[in-house]
């Protein structure tokens, strides 16, 4: 039943031949979603627990290890497959060294099964003449105590013993028929894995289908956008050059206003300057000869201030102007030419080619709707020639096929599973009249103790003897009666059962537990001389390729899919099926198709360049720039006042009080108002000259060099847009067009991956193998029958000491027909 199904199985998700392709696109698509496919879920667990009676399953096993230790025969099961017996004396030689030890045991047993009935009718045709202890007559010893009281204890011990083996044949045989009624909920819980199993891989493989949908409309969805991805990617690499462009003539736009600002200043500061030069120069000289008109007081000739007078009198050259500002040219034809620069606003020709230029999405977008729809039917045909493909395979039809038959199966478990019971229980009621022989032995024995012992006294003589001490004598009898009965019958039980059940366990159970049956099973051309692989040829007819028992079971172990389990890409590649290779060229062809015109896009016209020319023409590079930097680096006066005025008052005050000092104090307080209306705006005037003298001698540096290399710039981008932008638009289309296909790769990528690793996950396989061997044959089978063989040989086998002890006690309890006379006068009996 496993194998038909399996069988099914694996034609059902086969499918047809295919073979690898590989793709020449190798674009990742993070941003893609396909979900998870849905698993499907299996509830049986083949696990089994026998309980307390697995120290004697382990007990037994023990016992047969010690019986059978020699290795797996892996070369004679091969050899007994293929009927193959080159040398039949080597090979019965290894035959027996492997069994040795059974054929021992089972020749023991046969002994036994023919000579203890043998034995048992010379012994009552013995007693029948009074000889072997039928005479009733029991000659009195000295030890007589000692040996009853051996007899009894000996035969109690068997009988423990031989109880003990009774009721694990019993516990053995209980337990196979409880594990045989609880077996049909674990075939149910296969059948509807198997079931599980067939029905949802056709829902995992639509499932597959429709999440075609997914590249899809992430594909038309870039398709519709097309304008902010393909332009935008156009658009970011002219960027490379035609951004740098644009911002060098927007930082010469700037410069230009800057220019203009500088000139102004200097404009207004050097008017200030000459205008404050004039009035500072009058100040000056009005001051001096304020000072003079003082020091022609007569109070300077006085001793004690003629040499302060005169040392200030030689000092007054130094109030005079030091620098010269009338002397410079004013920049005025300069700023008028500026102005007239700025008359174009240039900032807003280039804002207006930043414009043009990022529009290159929305051009892009326009200039290629038409095409866009036919590469969106190749995309709708690709969808529709997969379904087309897939549906006509014939995976339905097969697995619908395979619904029946497992339903027809299960129908013929339910039919047959209670004759199955009913066997069974014929079984364990033939197990258990077995076992009540040996209870009934046992029962004979206990109650000839007990009442031997109880009715005993040995102050009674022999032919005196008590009824109960007779009976407890008769019923160690009729147990050994009934042991020369029934052993034979029992030790042939165990016999059989011996050989049957530790053969399978050492031949089949131990090698699938190691796997080691496996190696023989994958044998090369072990059961088919054409077939190197047994599998693969009966499966796929392909018996060249290695596929082998080992594999197929481990992978479906770990609920690996069918795919990958049975090597199905050997065989039927599932590539020819979801693979848009064969669609590729189409969609090349259309996105080469695509052709976009830039030349609308202006990153500069001619009126900007010109401005750009009259500006490298306003003549700023012609100041005399050396003349300006050489007045505003000087000082405004040859002494700093304040310095002159502080030493003037200093000088005053080493003269005598009086009205001289005063007015030379007063002179001083003159100075520093001078100092404070004229030199410090006239400082300030000078600072923001210096500021703007330096501004223009720095744009005026190379300044038709600066414009020039600016033009030559933007006239490179600009051809670049009108000539070369071909290059780019067509590197970047085939980005473009490798992410779109990149999202049908990902999903052929992802069905593929689904299909070798989730798709009809195949633990339902492993499991029936696994319910089948492991638990049926072995676990419920083989270890209860072994454990019921080893239970009763053990209570069989001590039946012969049994028998012995029982018919040695039995003289001590029977009443005795007559007995020995003591004489008193020799001391004897």
């Amino acid at each position: 039943m496993a194998w038909v199904l399996c069988f099914l199985l694996l034609l059902g998700l086969s499918g047809g031949p295919v073979s690898e392709g590989h793709s020449v696109h190798k674009t990742t698509v993070d941003t893609l979603d396909l979900g998870s496919l849905p698993a499907i879920n299996y509830e049986t667990n083949v696990h089994s627990e026998p309980g307390p009676i697995e120290i004697l399953f382990r007990i037994v096993k023990a016992f047969l290890f010690v019986v059978q230790p020699h290795p797996y025969p892996e070369d004679l099961i091969r050899k007994v497959i293929r009927l193959q017996f080159e040398d039949t004396k080597s090979d019965s030689q290894q035959a027996a060294y492997y069994e040795i030890g059974f054929i021992i045991l089972a020749g023991l047993g046969l002994l036994f099964i023919f000579l203890l009935p043998l034995v048992g009718l010379c012994f009552c045709m013995c007693r029948c003449c009074n000889n072997c202890g039928g005479e009733m007559h029991q000659r009195q010893k000295k030890n007589g105590e000692c040996r009853r009281g051996c007899f009894a204890a000996s035969l109690l011990v068997v009988s423990l013993i031989m109880s003990l083996g009774v009721l694990c044949a019993f516990v053995a045989n209980q337990h196979l028929t409880t594990q045989v009624r609880g077996a049909r909920r674990l075939l149910n819980s296969n059948f509807k894995d198997m079931r599980a199993l067939l029905t949802d891989t056709p829902r995992q493989i639509d499932y597959l289908l429709n999440q075609y949908d997914a590249p899809k409309n992430k594909a038309l969805l870039d398709l519709n956008n097309i304008g902010p991805l393909l332009g935008g990617r156009v658009r970011n690499q002219l960027g490379k050059r035609v951004l740098p462009a644009l911002d060098a003539v927007l930082t010469m736009a700037g410069a230009i206003r800057e220019t203009r600002e500088a000139l102004e200043n200097v404009s207004a500061s050097l008017e200030i300057l000459q205008e404050g030069t004039t009035s500072l120069s009058a100040n000056l000289t009005d001051a001096k000869e304020n000072l003079r008109n003082t020091l022609s007081d007569a109070s300077c000739s006085m001793a004690q201030a003629t040499s302060t007078c005169n040392a200030i009198r030689n000092s007054l050259n130094q109030l005079s102007i030091n620098a010269n500002f009338s002397r410079l040219l004013p920049v005025t034809s300069q700023l008028a030419k500026v102005n007239e620069v700025l008359k174009i606003d240039l900032t807003s020709l280039v804002q207006q080619g930043y414009a043009a230029f990022n529009d290159t999405p929305d051009l892009v977008q326009n200039q290629t709707k038409n095409i866009l729809s036919d590469v969106k039917s190749v995309l709708d045909s690709i969808g529709t020639n997969i379904t087309i493909l897939i549906k006509k395979l014939p995976i339905q039809k097969i697995l619908t096929d395979s619904v029946i038959y497992l339903t027809q199966t299960e129908t013929y478990v339910e039919e047959y599973f209670p004759l199955v019971e009913q066997y069974d229980f014929y079984r364990w009621l033939g197990c258990l009249i077995i076992c009540c022989l040996l209870v009934l032995i046992l029962v004979f024995y206990y109650l000839g103790l007990l009442c031997g012992a109880c009715g005993y006294s040995k102050h009674t003589t022999p032919t005196n003897r008590g009824c109960v001490s007779n009976t407890g004598g008769n019923f160690l009898m009729a147990g050994v009666g009934f042991s020369f009965l029934f052993s034979w019958a029992l030790m042939i039980v165990v016999v059989f059962t011996f050989v049957l059940g530790g053969n399978v366990e050492k031949l089949v159970c131990e090698p699938f537990k190691e796997r080691t049956i496996f190696q023989v099973l994958d044998t090369p051309y072990l059961f088919n001389d054409q077939w190197s692989s047994f599998l693969s040829g009966r499966l796929f007819q392909k018996p060249d390729v290695n596929l082998t028992f080992e594999q197929v079971y481990s992978d479906c172990k770990e609920n690996k899919g069918i795919y990958t389990s049975l090597q199905l890409d050997k065989f039927y590649n599932i590539s020819n099926f979801l693979t848009i290779s064969q669609y590729t060229e189409d969609l090349t062809i259309k996105f080469e198709s695509i052709k976009i015109n830039l030349s609308s896009i202006v990153l500069l016209d001619e009126v900007g360049k010109e401005n750009l020319m009259n500006f490298s023409y306003s003549g700023i590079d012609g100041i005399d720039f050396a003349a300006y930097l050489a007045e505003v680096n000087k000082s405004i006066t040859k002494v700093d006042l304040l310095s002159f005025a502080n030493d003037l008052e200093a000088r005053a005050e080493q003269l005598p009080k009086g009205a001289l000092e005063n007015a030379l104090k007063g002179h001083a307080s003159n100075i520093r108002m001078i100092h404070h209306q004229h030199v410090i705006p006239m400082e300030q005037e000078m600072s923001t000259l210096n500021q703007s003298i330096r501004l223009l001698q720095k744009t005026a540096t190379e300044l038709m060099v600066k414009v020039n290399q600016v033009i030559s710039i933007v006239n490179a981008a600009q051809f670049l847009i009108n000539n070369n932008a071909s290059s780019v638009i067509i590197e970047e289309t085939k980005k473009y067009m490798n992410v779109i296909i990149g999202y049908f790769e990902r999903y052929i990528q992802w069905v593929k991956d689904s299909v070798t690793m989730d798709v009809a996950t195949c633990k339902p396989l492993a499991n029936i193998v696994d319910t089948a061997v492991e638990v049926f044959l072995c676990s419920y089978i083989t270890n209860s029958v072994n454990t019921f063989w080893f239970g009763l040989g053990a209570a069989t086998v001590f039946l012969i000491p049994a028998i012995i002890f029982a018919v040695k006690l039995s003289k001590f309890y029977r009443r005795m027909d007559s007995e020995d006379v003591y004489d008193d006068a020799t001391g004897r009996w």
